[in-house]
Order: C-alpha cells, then sequence, then structure tokens
C-alpha cells in the first residue's frame, strides 16, 4: 500500500520525455519531485508558469515563486512567468499532453468531482474545470476511500461534477486503474502488499480485473 508520496512516484512514471504537464493541487503537486533525470519535461502552473523544479529545501524558498496550490517551488533553467490569461489560453488550445488531478470522487464513466462539496465553503473552481475540458490525457491522484471509509470510485459521482467522461487512468494508495471506454475500472496494477479483496471491497463502481 502506497502513501500520498508513493503515489507521486508512481504517476510520475507515466509521464514521458517532452511532455507539457499541468500538475493539480495536493498530491499531483508532489509529482514534480519524481521527474527522472534526464527526462525533458515541462511542467505547468495555471497561475502562470512553465518549467517548475522540485519543492525547495527549507530555508531556500522565495515567496515570490509558488505553484496554483499557493507552494514554494524552484524554478528549472528557461523557466518563464505570465498572466493567468495567457496561461489558461495553453490550456484551452490543447497544449498541455498530459494533466494530473486530485479528486473527490470519479466515476466507472471517467466523471470527475474535485471542487466542491454542498455545505462547504470553497473559494472558486479553480482551472481544473478547463483543465478537463481540454486535456487529452487526464491521470487522477487520490486516495481509494474517504475518511469515512467510504470508496470514491463509484457507479456515479454524488458531488457537483467538474467534467464529464474525461478521466483515463487513476492512481490510488492500492493499485493503477484504465477507465474503460464502455465504462469501468480495469485494474492493471496491484501495488505491494495490497490483495485484490481488499480492491474489491473498497471500489463501489465496476470493478474489471
Amino acid at each position: 500500500m502506497l502513501d500520498k508520496f508513493g503515489i507521486a512516484k508512481r504517476i510520475a512514471k507515466e509521464i514521458k520525455d517532452g511532455y507539457y504537464v499541468n500538475l493539480g493541487i495536493g498530491i499531483p503537486t508532489l509529482v514534480a519531485n519524481y521527474i527522472p533525470d534526464g527526462m525533458q519535461v515541462v511542467l505547468q502552473s495555471e497561475n502562470g508558469m512553465l518549467g517548475m523544479g522540485p519543492f525547495p529545501f527549507e530555508g531556500e524558498e522565495d515567496a515570490d515563486y509558488i505553484n496554483a496550490g499557493k507552494q514554494t517551488i524552484t524554478t528549472l533553467p528557461g523557466s518563464a512567468f505570465f498572466d493567468s490569461s495567457m496561461s489558461f489560453g495553453m490550456i484551452r488550445s490543447r497544449k498541455i499532453d498530459l494533466t494530473i488531478l486530485g479528486a473527490m470522487e470519479v466515476s466507472e464513466n471517467g466523471d470527475i468531482a474535485n471542487w466542491k462539496i454542498p455545505g462547504k465553503m470553497v473559494k472558486g473552481m479553480g482551472g481544473a474545470m478547463d483543465l478537463v475540458a481540454s486535456a487529452e490525457n487526464i491521470i487522477v491522484a487520490m486516495q481509494h476511500v474517504n475518511k469515512a471509509g467510504e470508496s470514491k470510485l463509484l457507479s456515479s459521482c454524488s458531488l457537483p461534477l467538474t467534467g464529464v467522461r474525461c478521466v483515463k487512468k487513476i492512481v490510488t494508495e492500492l493499485g493503477v486503474f484504465d477507465v474503460l471506454p464502455e465504462g469501468g475500472f480495469k485494474l492493471v496494477e496491484l501495488h505491494e502488499g495490497v490483495t485484490l479483496d481488499q480492491v474489491r471491497t473498497s471500489t463501489a463502481g465496476h470493478l474489471v480485473v
């Protein structure tokens, strides 16, 4: 079973040389620490940056350099800064090869809910709705169950949707799952120490083994 760092490390294996990648808030931001050496990958942040590096070491933070989650980051040679409208122009014109997002729920059809829980205050929907509407490839990084122990991989989402039929792959602490075009979570990889019964009892949606 993986922790959040293990999930991020596993997702980094899905990134290919030359990719432009957007990292969402939460677990996805950790992926920046696990880009393989020698691989040319450009990380994009919707608050207006290309060329993010890994998180800074303690004491080396620069408060002017932040990602979309307001975390301090480092820059790589050739990085660039620009306004939000240019950033979303890149996203909407499908310049991003891969989007990695967190989620509160994903349905077996690839629907994603990750921006609002009714009754709880949110500052706004953020950039996720533009990302899921424009990205060709979306990977979700999340815990398999919520704090109440309820599955987050569902037949249909109960929370307000961010996007419809857009998620291609999910990586949780239990395993790696492809979302099938006809619907269903196809188990493609079990993490070390995890049993198939654990996955079955933790998945409310249609599971394909």
